[in-house]
Protein backbone atom coordinates (compact mmCIF):
# COMPACT_ATOMS: atom_id res chain seq x y z
CA UNK A 1 0.00 0.00 0.00
CA UNK A 2 2.75 2.61 0.73
CA UNK A 3 4.32 1.06 -2.37
CA UNK A 4 1.30 2.50 -4.21
CA UNK A 5 1.33 5.77 -2.73
CA UNK A 6 5.62 6.27 -3.37
CA UNK A 7 4.48 5.36 -6.75
CA UNK A 8 1.68 8.25 -7.10
CA UNK A 9 3.73 10.82 -5.57
CA UNK A 10 6.72 10.09 -7.99
CA UNK A 11 4.74 10.22 -11.44
CA UNK A 12 3.09 13.29 -10.31
CA UNK A 13 6.43 14.81 -9.53
CA UNK A 14 7.48 13.57 -13.17
CA UNK A 15 4.67 15.25 -14.23
CA UNK A 16 5.30 18.44 -12.60
CA UNK A 17 8.91 18.77 -13.90
CA UNK A 18 7.46 17.63 -17.07
CA UNK A 19 4.98 20.48 -17.21
CA UNK A 20 7.89 22.85 -16.15
CA UNK A 21 10.08 22.31 -18.92
CA UNK A 22 7.69 22.30 -21.30
CA UNK A 23 6.41 25.75 -19.91
CA UNK A 24 10.54 27.03 -20.15
CA UNK A 25 10.83 25.53 -23.66
CA UNK A 26 7.54 27.54 -24.90
CA UNK A 27 8.90 30.38 -23.23
CA UNK A 28 12.41 30.23 -25.10
CA UNK A 29 10.37 29.58 -28.34
CA UNK A 30 8.55 33.04 -27.74
CA UNK A 31 11.23 34.71 -26.85
CA UNK A 32 13.06 33.91 -30.02
CA UNK A 33 10.34 34.70 -31.84
CA UNK A 34 10.19 37.52 -30.52
CA UNK A 35 13.37 38.09 -31.22
CA UNK A 36 13.03 37.39 -35.04
CA UNK A 37 10.47 39.54 -34.83
CA UNK A 38 11.95 42.32 -33.21
CA UNK A 39 15.38 41.90 -36.30
CA UNK A 40 12.47 41.74 -38.94
CA UNK A 41 11.31 45.44 -37.55
CA UNK A 42 14.54 46.46 -37.26
CA UNK A 43 15.58 45.26 -40.83
CA UNK A 44 12.41 46.72 -42.32
CA UNK A 45 12.89 49.59 -40.84
CA UNK A 46 15.99 50.08 -42.03
CA UNK A 47 14.97 49.40 -45.73
CA UNK A 48 11.66 51.86 -45.25
CA UNK A 49 14.50 54.66 -44.37
CA UNK A 50 17.16 53.85 -47.12
CA UNK A 51 13.94 53.64 -49.58
CA UNK A 52 12.81 57.47 -48.05
CA UNK A 53 15.98 58.64 -48.37
CA UNK A 54 16.37 57.56 -52.46
CA UNK A 55 13.56 58.93 -52.92
CA UNK A 56 13.97 61.97 -51.44
CA UNK A 57 17.26 62.27 -53.29
CA UNK A 58 15.73 61.16 -56.62
CA UNK A 59 13.14 63.95 -56.20
CA UNK A 60 15.85 66.35 -55.49
CA UNK A 61 17.84 65.42 -58.32
CA UNK A 62 14.32 65.52 -60.42
CA UNK A 63 13.99 69.26 -58.90
CA UNK A 64 17.40 70.21 -59.52
CA UNK A 65 17.24 69.12 -63.11
CA UNK A 66 13.68 70.45 -63.82
CA UNK A 67 15.51 73.74 -62.44
CA UNK A 68 18.45 73.44 -64.66
CA UNK A 69 16.05 72.98 -67.65
CA UNK A 70 14.21 75.78 -66.67
CA UNK A 71 17.05 77.97 -66.75
CA UNK A 72 18.43 76.50 -69.84
CA UNK A 73 14.81 77.39 -71.14
CA UNK A 74 14.77 81.04 -70.22
CA UNK A 75 18.15 81.38 -71.73
CA UNK A 76 17.66 79.48 -74.81
CA UNK A 77 14.48 81.76 -75.06
CA UNK A 78 16.23 85.24 -74.50
CA UNK A 79 18.94 84.10 -77.09
CA UNK A 80 16.01 83.58 -79.44
CA UNK A 81 14.49 86.93 -78.38
CA UNK A 82 17.55 88.02 -78.85
CA UNK A 83 18.38 86.53 -82.19
CA UNK A 84 15.11 87.18 -83.67
CA UNK A 85 15.20 91.21 -82.55
CA UNK A 86 19.07 90.91 -84.27
CA UNK A 87 17.38 89.25 -87.35
CA UNK A 88 14.61 92.20 -87.40
CA UNK A 89 17.18 94.72 -87.33
CA UNK A 90 19.26 93.35 -90.39
CA UNK A 91 16.20 92.93 -92.53
CA UNK A 92 15.07 96.82 -91.55
CA UNK A 93 18.77 97.14 -92.84
CA UNK A 94 18.29 95.26 -96.19
CA UNK A 95 15.10 96.70 -96.53
CA UNK A 96 16.11 99.84 -96.37
CA UNK A 97 19.50 99.02 -98.21
CA UNK A 98 17.38 97.60 -101.03
CA UNK A 99 15.03 100.81 -101.14
CA UNK A 100 18.37 103.15 -101.23
CA UNK A 101 19.24 100.68 -104.13
CA UNK A 102 16.48 100.35 -105.92
CA UNK A 103 16.00 104.27 -105.77
CA UNK A 104 19.53 104.85 -107.10
CA UNK A 105 19.25 102.61 -109.91
CA UNK A 106 15.68 104.41 -110.67
CA UNK A 107 17.93 107.41 -110.51
CA UNK A 108 20.54 106.56 -112.82
CA UNK A 109 18.02 105.42 -115.26
CA UNK A 110 16.44 108.69 -115.14
CA UNK A 111 19.78 110.14 -116.07
CA UNK A 112 20.05 107.97 -118.96
CA UNK A 113 17.04 108.29 -120.51
CA UNK A 114 17.72 112.04 -119.79
CA UNK A 115 21.78 112.00 -121.71
CA UNK A 116 19.38 109.70 -124.63
CA UNK A 117 16.29 112.36 -124.76
CA UNK A 118 16.83 115.33 -127.56
CA UNK A 119 16.26 118.51 -126.64
CA UNK A 120 15.38 121.09 -128.44
CA UNK A 121 17.12 123.94 -128.44
CA UNK A 122 15.19 125.88 -131.14
CA UNK A 123 14.76 125.70 -134.81
CA UNK A 124 17.79 127.49 -136.33
CA UNK A 125 17.10 128.90 -140.22
CA UNK A 126 16.57 126.00 -142.36
CA UNK A 127 14.11 124.15 -140.45
CA UNK A 128 16.77 121.56 -138.55
CA UNK A 129 16.57 120.88 -135.28
CA UNK A 130 19.78 121.44 -132.90
CA UNK A 131 20.23 118.38 -130.40
CA UNK A 132 21.95 119.35 -127.26
CA UNK A 133 24.80 117.85 -125.49
CA UNK A 134 24.55 114.46 -123.38
CA UNK A 135 24.22 115.75 -119.38
CA UNK A 136 27.02 115.56 -117.70
CA UNK A 137 25.68 113.54 -114.89
CA UNK A 138 25.07 110.34 -116.64
CA UNK A 139 26.34 107.28 -114.59
CA UNK A 140 29.28 105.96 -115.56
CA UNK A 141 29.33 101.99 -116.32
CA UNK A 142 31.83 101.31 -113.37
CA UNK A 143 29.61 103.05 -110.97
CA UNK A 144 26.09 100.81 -112.52
CA UNK A 145 28.63 98.04 -112.15
CA UNK A 146 30.02 97.90 -108.65
CA UNK A 147 26.60 99.24 -107.55
CA UNK A 148 25.13 95.96 -108.84
CA UNK A 149 28.13 93.42 -107.54
CA UNK A 150 27.03 95.24 -104.05
CA UNK A 151 23.85 94.13 -104.60
CA UNK A 152 25.03 90.59 -105.64
CA UNK A 153 27.23 90.37 -102.74
CA UNK A 154 24.05 91.53 -100.13
CA UNK A 155 21.38 88.81 -101.92
CA UNK A 156 19.68 90.91 -103.12
CA UNK A 157 19.82 89.34 -106.97
CA UNK A 158 16.84 90.89 -108.57
CA UNK A 159 17.86 94.54 -108.05
CA UNK A 160 21.54 93.20 -109.23
CA UNK A 161 20.19 91.46 -112.12
CA UNK A 162 18.49 94.97 -112.80
CA UNK A 163 21.48 97.48 -112.71
CA UNK A 164 23.69 94.29 -114.33
CA UNK A 165 20.92 94.80 -117.47
CA UNK A 166 20.96 98.43 -117.03
CA UNK A 167 24.77 98.67 -117.64
CA UNK A 168 24.19 96.26 -121.08
CA UNK A 169 21.03 98.06 -122.45
CA UNK A 170 23.08 101.66 -122.06
CA UNK A 171 26.54 100.24 -122.93
CA UNK A 172 26.79 96.74 -124.72
CA UNK A 173 30.51 97.44 -126.03
CA UNK A 174 31.66 98.26 -122.78
CA UNK A 175 34.45 96.36 -121.24
CA UNK A 176 32.27 95.48 -118.05
CA UNK A 177 29.03 94.29 -120.41
CA UNK A 178 30.41 90.74 -120.62
CA UNK A 179 31.28 90.85 -116.68
CA UNK A 180 27.84 92.17 -116.02
CA UNK A 181 26.04 89.09 -118.56
CA UNK A 182 27.94 86.59 -116.65
CA UNK A 183 26.93 88.20 -112.93
CA UNK A 184 23.48 87.75 -114.58
CA UNK A 185 24.00 83.89 -114.90
CA UNK A 186 25.72 83.52 -111.78
CA UNK A 187 22.72 85.16 -109.56
CA UNK A 188 20.42 82.68 -110.96
CA UNK A 189 22.63 79.86 -109.38
CA UNK A 190 20.48 77.87 -106.86
CA UNK A 191 17.32 79.62 -108.07
CA UNK A 192 16.52 78.74 -111.72
CA UNK A 193 19.35 76.90 -113.86
CA UNK A 194 17.86 77.85 -116.72
CA UNK A 195 17.68 81.54 -116.71
CA UNK A 196 21.17 81.05 -116.11
CA UNK A 197 22.21 78.94 -118.61
CA UNK A 198 20.26 81.38 -120.86
CA UNK A 199 22.51 84.11 -119.51
CA UNK A 200 25.57 81.80 -120.05
CA UNK A 201 24.76 81.23 -123.81
CA UNK A 202 23.99 85.17 -124.56
CA UNK A 203 27.71 85.56 -123.03
CA UNK A 204 29.21 82.79 -125.17
CA UNK A 205 27.58 84.43 -128.05
CA UNK A 206 28.20 87.99 -127.75
CA UNK A 207 31.13 88.10 -126.30
CA UNK A 208 33.40 84.85 -126.98
CA UNK A 209 36.43 86.66 -126.99
CA UNK A 210 35.83 87.81 -123.66
CA UNK A 211 38.01 85.85 -120.73
CA UNK A 212 34.55 85.17 -118.96
CA UNK A 213 33.47 83.13 -122.16
CA UNK A 214 35.35 79.86 -121.13
CA UNK A 215 34.06 79.65 -117.87
CA UNK A 216 30.86 80.81 -119.24
CA UNK A 217 31.17 77.42 -121.09
CA UNK A 218 32.40 75.39 -118.26
CA UNK A 219 28.87 76.45 -116.34
CA UNK A 220 27.03 75.55 -119.03
CA UNK A 221 28.53 71.82 -118.60
CA UNK A 222 28.43 71.79 -114.98
CA UNK A 223 24.46 72.92 -115.94
CA UNK A 224 23.80 69.95 -117.94
CA UNK A 225 25.56 67.72 -115.81
CA UNK A 226 23.01 68.64 -113.27
CA UNK A 227 20.28 67.86 -115.20
CA UNK A 228 21.79 64.91 -116.35
CA UNK A 229 22.25 65.58 -119.92
CA UNK A 230 26.18 63.73 -120.10
CA UNK A 231 26.38 63.87 -123.60
CA UNK A 232 25.50 67.82 -123.43
CA UNK A 233 28.12 68.36 -120.75
CA UNK A 234 30.68 66.65 -122.71
CA UNK A 235 30.50 68.90 -126.07
CA UNK A 236 30.67 71.80 -123.36
CA UNK A 237 33.35 71.03 -121.89
CA UNK A 238 34.79 69.78 -125.08
CA UNK A 239 34.60 73.39 -126.05
CA UNK A 240 36.46 74.87 -123.55
CA UNK A 241 38.94 72.60 -124.04
CA UNK A 242 39.46 73.46 -128.19
CA UNK A 243 38.56 76.89 -127.80
CA UNK A 244 40.31 78.26 -124.99
CA UNK A 245 43.03 75.70 -123.94
CA UNK A 246 45.17 77.94 -122.23
CA UNK A 247 42.23 79.00 -119.50
CA UNK A 248 41.85 78.02 -116.46
CA UNK A 249 38.28 76.59 -117.12
CA UNK A 250 40.39 74.41 -119.73
CA UNK A 251 42.11 72.47 -117.01
CA UNK A 252 38.77 72.11 -115.19
CA UNK A 253 37.02 70.82 -118.35
CA UNK A 254 39.86 68.35 -118.57
CA UNK A 255 38.96 66.78 -115.37
CA UNK A 256 35.70 66.59 -116.31
CA UNK A 257 36.40 64.78 -119.81
CA UNK A 258 38.95 62.22 -118.29
CA UNK A 259 38.25 61.87 -114.28
CA UNK A 260 40.91 58.95 -113.79
CA UNK A 261 43.86 60.53 -115.48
Amino acid sequence: MRLLGFTALASVALSACALKGDVRRVEQEVQQLRAEMARADSARADFLDITFQQIIALQRQILDSLDAQDRRLALFRGTVRSDLTDVQRQLMQIQELTGQSQARLAEMQRRLNERETPLVAGAPPGGDSARVAAPAGAPRPEEIYDMAIQQLDRGSRQTARTAFRLLIDQYPSHTLAPDAQFHIGESWEGLDPDSGAAAYERLVQEHSESPRAPTALYRLGLIAEQKGDLERARVYYERVVTGYPQSDAAELARAKLNPNR
